[in-house]
């Protein structure tokens, strides 16, 4: 039986490839460094790549070289091309080895750790064999971790563009904090975010490779940014600034009275819901399958025990 020519891509996965790193890298120079190779094998890729298909991919702005319309389209096709590919071999070698050894799993920081730990713990009883690799994420970290292709599952604050999630119906409750002797609670009154933006702000740090200074809950003339929970919370408790913080992760400084609620007016609280979200929703081995199962049941029993109490 022939093949019909017209049936077999003239593109092949490598160009698409280079296409994609120079625009998310921001240049040729930068793709080719990323990508471990010559500048002029990835111009080449991309040159070729638009003679064979004949269309323009970039433009010149200035200096500047800019996606066209069918530049755009093309660069996103060519990233969901990249990420089925990398799923089917993900699929596939998951088929060859059965139940997996090992599984990788990225959670939100602001996910309550207890209940985190309580989930893997109860996961470890059903498969004490099985590696938990587990990725401690800010904001959009998850997201990159999901793209990448780095872990299999993630429970995060927003469902990410392309996958399926579903909510764990469980919410954190972020409330804005600081020392009791910080000097925005010698103010004693309601506090606006003007008060606020004469003193430092404690932030920790946005995993994602892409961050976004906009995530900022408030804009401040002081901000210390840090890469961990725990020392934004001790930065806090030692009355170096202020910073919203999930409740769950400061329970013992609330209570030891190390820190204390910032009478914020009309932004006392504020809740975040969750989401377990899959890689590759299709194509999920039995280990990872399992995980998730024991996630949903875990925080079914959790949710059912706090109706009880409440």
């Amino acid at each position: 039986m022939k093949t019909d020519p017209s049936s077999t891509p003239h593109i092949s996965l490598e160009q698409w490839r280079s296409l994609v790193a120079v625009v998310e890298a921001g240049g040729y120079a930068q793709a080719a460094e990323a990508l471990h190779k010559s500048q002029s094998s990835i111009t080449y890729a991309v040159q070729k790549l638009e003679h064979v298909l004949a269309v323009k991919v970039f433009t010149l702005q200035g200096r500047k070289a800019v996606l066209t319309p069918v530049g755009q389209m093309l660069y996103q096709r060519a990233r969901q091309l990249l990420e089925d590919s990398l799923g089917m071999e993900r699929a596939a070698a998951k088929a060859s080895a059965g139940w997996e050894s090992e599984i990788a799993i990225a959670v939100e920081v602001l996910f309550p750790t207890w209940l985190l730990l309580a989930c893997l713990d109860a996961f470890g009883e059903v498969s004490p064999q099985t590696r938990v690799n587990l990725y401690e994420t800010v904001l959009d970290g998850g997201r990159d971790l999901l793209q990448q292709g780095a872990v299999d599952l993630a429970i995060l604050p927003a469902v990410p563009q392309g996958y399926n999630g579903e909510v764990l119906r469980r919410a954190a409750k972020v409330v804005p904090v600081a020392h009791p002797d910080h000097p925005l609670h010698q103010l004693q009154r309601e506090l606006s975010l003007r008060d606020l933006r004469k003193y430092r702000h404690i932030v920790v740090r946005d995993t994602s490779v892409k961050r976004n200074d906009k995530t900022y809950t408030v804009d401040v003339a002081q901000r210390w940014t840090v890469t961990n929970m725990a020392t934004s919370i001790g930065a806090v408790s030692r009355g170096y600034g202020f910073a919203w913080l999930a409740e769950d992760k400061i329970r013992h400084e609330l209570n030891a009275g190390t820190l204390k609620p910032l009478p914020l007016r009309g932004g006392r609280e504020r809740f975040v819901d969750f989401y377990l979200t899959f890689a590759d929703g299709e194509a999920m081995g039995p280990g990872v399958e399992c995980l998730a199962r024991v996630i949903r049941e875990t925080m079914e029993r959790n949710d059912t025990q706090t109706a009880k109490e409440t």
